[in-house]
């Protein structure tokens, strides 16, 4: 590697952490939550823009209130309800106001299903009359309250119904709804996962109509995990889960008149998928995204939701696929706002209400980021961007036109907003390598910084007394390219001495890991483990995000390829500087990271001598239709993408030490890869190390799960590297 190699440490902000050498960072201390930062508990703007809501616990009598405050002063002005005062209202975890902001929706008893879908038994208030009214007698889903607050629209045993405040009478929507077959108003598995939303029907704005979309999922392959629990016999969970090149359920949009009573299919010229449905500003007008299989090219319709016909305001195509996101913003007048990656980067673009092209807002060779919303009547749209540094995150705002563009918070780090409902004010988000999360009060149109809302100079101070080293960011010149990439060194470093190289890394399509900002918990274990004599570094290769189009979308067809590649020639620069052991590199990683960690042991065992995969992927055959196809088409198209990059096809490479985990009960990446992958290994008589960690998913948490984990997964470091 180049020894004139720079370095950039960023030591930033006014509670920015001194580093030096003291106690050690425990693994007890990491996962026992000795670290965790404050932060600003999630807000509703009121919309007068003023104003603002928080839900506020009381652990002493267990009960929960919704309070008022200013944005000016920051100070409580009212509390809109509590529950320790009201006998018909339970402690609820959260809330949700009607459009009119007279009624709020209470969530209590939530009860998780997968990762972002949940039971609960839901209750609205009625803040003028302080009453009280359950939407149901059972747990129910994704209840949303009718523009005028009047009813409740939720799913249950997947079929829609609707509940009337006032008469308290229940109306079902749906009456073929059934379990691993037929879903009303809510997604499916892989929906939810991949196109990240549960609630599938939406309210148009004066409450006549409901859109919804319906699943079926027959012919839709099933998936089954044993549950061990801690009764005599298991007990199997058995869900619906394409895998790749198995057939979706197939998904069609209705429309539900409330006033009628009557239902109507749509007809949008059968889609593969509708990722999306939103109402536009005029009540009769629906817009609908759709995407083919290959999700190469994208269609936004506008539905006549008068006369259900239908008719194409956008297409969008890309050589590689078309990512789906919630950016779409009508105007008064129903033109809008959309963001696409036409012209090599992500930027913002305003259209017609007819579909047509007005102009491109943003321009340049950075990335749209985050899309905060537009300010109608002051002309300003309001985003997050990469301007200041594909690793930093800035918030900016910009006319329609594309002009007068300004910065609003830039500090160098990473800066993210939360808007009130007018566009007045904004919180901003502050964090850096070295800053943990502070929170300042700003006005929008300025930028202007109005107060300091919370930091966590406790957490900077405390952290103080432990030995901790900086993040030293960097490029690397790999490939033709230079990635991103970051170092810790030991306390104590010393040049002219020899460390053992740990790599980590994600590398999944537009991820990033190499980022300017607070890190998670996983990289206190990274400065315990640089405190016991090891370097760590973190390398953001081909495929990953925010450098453009070209940049992330290189490995389409070929995942585990470039990725694989970039890690084993990053490895191999590092190794050559002075003060790296060759003989002692490592690279470990969880999900994506698990499945390049284990390619990176195989086709790099000329450098890795050691490699820890936690729930790793090992084929792209065992994952997800949406995911996998986006990126690599189905396997009976592309047999060879998937096998040459599968690791479980090559396991007479393994020459280093091995250690796989997983959780038994993970729903999303399935525990048969792990399985696929052992008894791969031990066919060709290869020894290695693995754990499985009873009914855990995805996340492998619970209990002392993590403490477990961790402990083993540091054992196997210091024992092999």
């Amino acid at each position: 590697m180049d020894k004139r190699l720079r370095l950039l440490l960023f030591m930033l902000g006014f509670v920015t952490i001194t580093f030096a050498q003291g106690k050690k960072i425990t693994i007890e201390e990491i996962y026992g939550g000795a670290f965790k930062t404050k932060t600003m508990e999630a807000l509703r703007s009121m919309k007068n823009g003023e104003q603002y809501t928080l839900l506020n616990f009381n652990r002493g009598n267990k009960s929960s209130s919704i309070d008022k405050y200013d944005y000016k002063t920051l100070e409580k002005v009212e509390t809109i309800l509590n529950s320790a005062d009201n006998d018909a209202v339970p402690a609820f975890s959260s809330y949700s106001f009607s459009e009119d902001e007279s009624k709020v929706l209470l969530a209590t008893e939530l009860e998780k299903i997968y990762r972002r879908s949940k039971l609960g038994v839901y209750y609205v208030y009625d803040i003028a009359s302080k009453s009280v009214v359950k939407v149901a007698n059972a747990k129910i889903q994704e209840p949303l309250l009718s523009p005028d607050g009047g009813q409740v629209a939720y799913a249950m045993d997947n079929n829609l119904y609707i509940f009337d405040i006032a008469s308290g009478t229940t109306r079902q929507i749906t009456s073929d709804g059934e379990y691993n077959k037929i879903i009303n108003g809510v997604t499916d598995w892989v929906y939810e996962e991949e196109f990240a939303f549960v609630r599938a029907f939406a309210w148009n704005a004066n409450g006549t109509k409901i859109a919804f979309l319906r699943f079926d999922e027959t012919n839709v392959p099933e998936f089954s995990m044993d549950i061990y629990g801690k009764d005599l016999y298991q007990r199997q969970y058995v869900f619906k889960y394409p895998k790749a090149g198995e057939d979706n359920a197939r998904v069609t949009l209705h429309m539900f008149d409330v006033v009628s009573g009557s239902t109507t299919k749509i007809d949008l010229e059968d889609p593969y998928y509708i990722p999306r449905i939103k109402w536009m500003n005029n009540a009769d007008y629906l817009s609908v995204t759709t995407l083919n299989r290959h999700q190469d090219h994208l269609k936004l319709y506008a539905v006549d939701a008068k006369h259900n016909s239908v008719s194409v305001l956008l297409e969008e195509t890309d050589k590689a696929y078309v990512d789906i996101n919630d950016n779409l913003t009508f105007l008064a007048d129903d033109s809008f706002i959309w963001t696409s990656e036409r012209d090599g980067y992500n930027h913002l673009y305003l259209y017609g209400s007819d579909g047509k092209l007005m102009n491109q807002i943003t321009k340049g060779n950075w990335e749209v980021t985050k899309y905060y919303g537009y300010d109608q009547n002051e002309d300003k749209i309001y985003y997050q961007s990469t301007e200041n540094g594909s690793i930093n995150r800035g918030v900016y705002s910009i006319e329609s036109n594309g002009k007068k563009k300004k910065a609003l918070a830039v500090e160098t780090g990473t800066n993210s907003a939360s808007f009130s409902a007018d566009f007045s004010y904004f919180i901003n988000t502050y964090s850096s390598a070295t800053q943990p999360f502070r929170f300042t009060l700003h006005k929008a149109l300025t930028g202007a910084k109005l107060k300091d809302i919370k930091d966590n100079r406790e957490l900077a101070d405390m952290l103080k007394g432990y030995d901790a080293s900086p993040k030293e960011f960097s490029t690397l010149a790999i490939n033709g390219n230079d990635l991103n990439m970051y170092m810790i060194k030991p306390s104590n470093f010393d040049a002219s001495k020899e460390y053992p190289l740990l790599l980590f890394q994600y590398s999944g399509p537009g991820s990033q890991s190499v980022a300017n900002r607070w890190g998670s918990t996983n990289d206190y274990w990274h400065q315990m483990l640089a405190s016991e004599g090891y370097i760590i570094a973190c390398v953001d290769g081909r495929g990953t995000g925010f450098k453009g189009r070209d940049f992330k979308k290189i490995t389409q067809k070929e995942l585990g390829k470039y990725e694989v590649e970039d890690q084993i020639a990053a490895a191999k620069k590092l190794s050559e500087l002075p003060y790296i052991d060759e003989d002692r590199t490592g690279i470990w990683g969880w999900s994506y990271g698990g499945f390049m960690s284990t390619n990176c042991i195989l086709k790099g065992n000329d450098v890795f001598e050691t490699a820890i995969a936690v729930a790793p992927v090992t084929s792209w055959r065992f994952y997800d239709t949406i995911y996998t196809e986006r990126y690599m088409q189905t396997p009976q198209e592309n047999a060879s993408g998937y096998d040459d990059n599968s690791p479980f096809n090559y396991p007479e490479l393994l020459e280093g030490k091995y250690l796989l985990v997983h959780g038994s009960g993970d729903d999303n990446v399935h525990v048969q890869n792990t399985m696929r992958m052992v008894e791969a290994l031990v066919q060709a008589n290869k020894q290695f190390d693995w754990a499985i960690y009873p009914d855990r998913n995805h996340g492998i948490y619970g209990g002392n799960t993590r403490i477990h984990l961790f402990t083993k997964m540091t054992n196997f470091i210091k024992e092999n590297l």
